[in-house]
């Protein structure tokens, strides 16, 4: 028999416990099958419980977004020492570039890790004013901005390349990282995609690039394009970078 629900037992929750179970929910099944009645069963609670971290399904959808930008912040915060980079910049690549290459791929990671989360993080902070977003989430926002301000960048530039930056990983995940794969174990690229479906004639270039779809390094085209974006950017003055504490 299930143990019953008891101040107690609701005493073991937590709002970290409760969005944790909610990432591992939809990391599992998708979105679709977050509900707060379901999400209380996988806690061994009663929904009413679930309430008191989480009012309402708006607000776990919050929640979320919470959730991902506390793991991107934690995964920069241990990844603070470039030295322990798998993928190391190249030496010429200015400094406050680097550290907005650092940030990319810590967000894109955390895609990784929970790509069905990624469809909420780029829609669900525009349904809410910038100062109720969550707090993980203008702390990266604050991170970026100090990274260019340290640069020299002026606030109006700031601005201009922290939207760029936010713009080009927001879109470059969701069109990359979020393509459906018909068949995971089909090894033909044109059948594993799907693609076969296409008539070749109506769709030519579409199917021949099939062999790109299939050998696509995600993480070193949006580095890459990351690179060619920011390279565009007016040159601000590096001597003040690292004043006032490194990253």
């Amino acid at each position: 028999m299930d143990e019953p629900d008891t101040p107690e037992r609701r005493g073991r929750l937590s709002r970290p416990r409760v969005l944790g179970a909610a990432v591992a929910l939809v990391d599992r099944e998708g979105l679709a099958a977050l509900t707060m009645r379901r999400l209380a069963a996988d806690l061994g609670v009663e929904p009413m419980a679930i309430y008191r971290y989480t009012p309402s399904k708006e607000a776990l959808l919050d929640g979320l977004v919470e959730a991902f930008f506390t793991e991107v912040n934690d995964r920069l915060r241990t990844t603070a020492d470039t030295r322990a980079d798998p993928s190391p910049d190249p030496p010429d690549v200015p400094p406050w570039h680097a550290e907005l290459r650092r940030i990319a791929r810590a967000f894109a990671d955390v895609v990784h890790a929970h790509r069905e989360i990624l469809p909420v993080v780029a829609t669900r902070p525009l349904a809410v004013p910038v100062a109720r977003r969550t707090t993980p989430a203008l702390q990266l926002t604050e991170h970026i901005l100090a990274v260019l301000g340290r640069a020299g960048f002026d606030d109006a530039t700031a601005l201009t390349v922290y939207r760029a930056f936010v713009a080009w990983n927001l879109g470059c995940l969701l069109v990359d990282k979020r393509q459906v794969v018909e068949d995971p174990d089909e090894p033909d690229p044109l059948l594993r995609l799907g693609l076969h479906r296409l008539p070749a004639a109506e769709y030519p270039r579409l199917r021949a690039l099939v062999p790109q779809f299939a050998e696509y390094d995600d993480e070193q085209e949006m580095i890459a394009g990351l690179d060619s974006l920011l390279s565009r950017m007016p040159e601000p003055p590096l001597d003040s970078f690292y004043d006032g504490g490194a990253r």
